[in-house]
């Protein structure tokens, strides 16, 4: 994947995604929140709205009570002129104390809209007593009114207020939207019933309970109503489903309990968040609407600016990805381009520098990086080499007083037999080694190095007399090549110490060379014992400093066993390159081919 993209797509992953998730979390539990105190709130408001009503209720209940204890409503129903108890009648002038006081109690509740008696004993020609008067009103006959459910419901309260509301009993009530009160009144002196008093009571003071609560800041978002168990709807704050059910407006089913509830649902195809709240003794439920759009237009308001900020911060993230990313992964493309270059072998690769701050410093670290390790490999080459050169003088240190040794023990043979003319061959071949040895030159001629191999295998020849023999066949034309000093000799000096232990035939070696195109190839090659691949692999691989290689041994003896190999081939390669060196095949039983390829470099090609 692209730097690139894959920057950008960490950006979104890591930044703009979690930040999205975030604003989605919040954003569904900020509405939950705002549900929950919404919740709470109306809680309180239904309750206090209620608490006012049933202060109402309260009022009217002290009101009738005190008609009550002062005998008023008693007097009213045992008259002898029950039309003259209008309490409300301005020619009433003669009214006794309790009447007068009465009166005044009436007039300081200005709730109350109408108030008649039922007289249960029928002492008078009316069974309907008038005590507030409230025109173009026909109450309801007291003979109709004991057929009615509410009679024995009355009766069984035995004095206590029943309170009914609008629409619940309209042939009692009218169709006025009015709360009345029934209860039973009975005779002070000795308990028995003598009435049934009626009191409307008008919804001013309803009214005024609704208008001066403030919920928020609008109030046409929310609307309150009054329902009974049934989910009449008694009073309408907005006034608009009087007298209708609640249910048909709701999309779900509505149960009523006796705890407050509240939950969302769709009233009037609109989500709402609907509270209930049950009046403390009373068989009515205050209920509120609100619409869910005015709860969460904050809230969606501020659904709609992250929106717009996440928007922003994506369109922000790809111009940042395109401006100025481009700009840096361009460069750090460029230069992993250039290190693909030094992967495939070019060390010389360079990067243009350019740019500034961090950018260059990148630049300038690549380019340094390139540098050290150009100069670190040139380092290791120079090591490489003299270790190279260490290790050949070690084999020369090593060959010289051995080999001198033993050749001059061969010419004190040939002396003590009066050999003369061998004796000045064997030193001559010894002053021709000695000559090229002691050269400090690092590289010489292939004639002086074929010199050079001629006097050993003379020397060599003479000393392990009907050993081997051998065949040197190398043109004219690379007599003057140039290669590393002491190459042949060594290869040479394996197959003798090595190839040749403990055969029982006459070893050969040969020697040919061979150009091809810009190298030449030197190939010694003998009839020896051979060797197996483990002995080749630890001939020229294997450190055998590690106790490990013990077991691989290509010979029996062990005293310089690969040093010469090892030397030229680790010179070879380290001096020309790994596409020199030295390729050895054998197989046990079918000799040796030592092969060594070599750059072709006359004596003057820059020598």
């Amino acid at each position: 994947m692209n730097l690139r993209i894959k920057l950008l797509t960490a950006f979104l992953s890591l930044v703009i995604i979690p930040l999205f998730i975030l604003g989605i979390i919040t954003f569904f539990v900020t509405f939950r929140s705002i549900e929950l105190k919404y919740t709470q709130q109306a809680e309180y408001s239904l309750k206090a709205i209620g608490y006012s009503i049933q202060n109402v209720f309260y009022e009217i209940n002290n009101v009738t009570d005190n008609g009550i204890a002062k005998g008023v409503f008693q007097e009213a129903l045992l008259a002898n002129d029950p039309d003259a108890q209008d309490l409300t009648a301005s020619t009433q002038l003669e009214l006794n104390a309790n009447q007068k006081n009465f009166r005044s109690l009436l007039y300081t509740h200005p709730a109350i809209d109408y108030a008649f008696l039922y007289n249960v004993q029928g002492h008078t020609d009316s069974n309907v007593i008038t005590i507030f008067n409230k025109e173009n009103y026909q109450t309801l006959p007291y003979e109709k009114f004991r057929e009615h459910p509410l009679y024995d419901q009355v009766i069984s309260l035995k004095g206590m207020p029943k309170w009914i509301a609008p629409y619940e009993y309209p042939d009692l009530t009218g169709s006025d939207k009015v709360f009345a009160q029934i209860r039973l009144i009975k005779n002070l002196n000795n308990f028995k019933s003598v009435g049934i008093l009626v009191v409307q009571i008008k919804n001013w003071e309803f009214e005024k309970v609704f208008q001066n609560l403030k919920l928020g800041s609008n109030m046409k978002d929310t609307r309150f109503m009054l329902v009974n168990d049934e989910g009449l709807v008694l009073y309408d704050f907005q006034s608009e489903l009087d007298g209708q059910s609640i249910q048909p407006h709701i999309r779900k089913k509505l149960h009523f309990t006796e705890d407050y509830q509240s939950f969302k649902e769709v009233f009037d195809g609109q989500e709402s968040v609907i509270a209930v709240y049950k009046l403390k003794d009373y068989p009515w439920r205050l209920v509120s609407v609100t619409s869910w759009r005015y709860l969460s237009q904050e809230v969606t308001t501020f659904g709609k600016w992250f929106a717009a900020i996440i928007l922003v911060c994506v369109l922000t993230a790809m111009l940042f990805n395109f401006l100025f990313m481009n700009r840096i992964t361009g460069t750090i493309g460029v230069i992993v381009r250039f290190m693909r270059k030094v992967e495939d072998g070019d060390l010389n690769a360079r990067v243009d520098e350019k740019g500034d701050a961090e950018l260059l410093l990148l630049q300038k670290g690549f380019n340094n990086q390139m540098d050290k390790i150009n100069a670190l490999f040139d380092q290791v080459k120079r090591e490489q080499l003299q270790k190279a050169n260490a290790e050949l003088r070690v084999l020369q240190a090593q060959i010289k007083p051995h080999f001198l040794f033993n050749t001059l023990e061969s010419i004190n043979v040939l002396a003590v037999q009066n050999e003369g003319r061998k004796v000045s061959e064997m030193v001559i071949r010894l002053a021709s080694i000695l000559r090229i040895s002691i050269n400090d030159k690092e590289e010489i001629g292939l004639g002086l190095e074929v010199e050079h191999l001629r006097s050993y295998l003379e020397i060599q020849k003479f000393r392990f007399e009907d050993l081997f023999e051998y065949d040197i066949d190398i043109p004219e034309e690379m007599m003057s090549c140039m290669l590393p000093k002491l190459t042949l000799q060594p290869l040479v000096e394996n197959s003798i110490q090595h190839g040749f232990e403990g055969i029982d035939y006459k070893g050969t070696i040969k020697v040919r060379g061979i150009i091809e195109h810009d190298r030449m190839l030197l190939r010694v090659e003998d009839n020896g014992i051979g060797m197996t691949s483990e002995q080749l692999t630890s001939l020229l691989y294997v450190d055998h400093d590690d106790p490990a290689a013990q077991s691989l041994e290509p010979y029996p003896s062990h005293e310089r066993r690969g040093l010469g190999l090892r030397s030229v081939s680790d010179r070879l390669r380290y001096g020309y390159g790994s596409k020199y060196g030295l390729l050895i095949c054998s197989q046990p039983g079918q000799g040796t081919i030592i092969q060594c390829v070599i750059p072709k470099q006359d004596w003057g090609d820059g020598r």
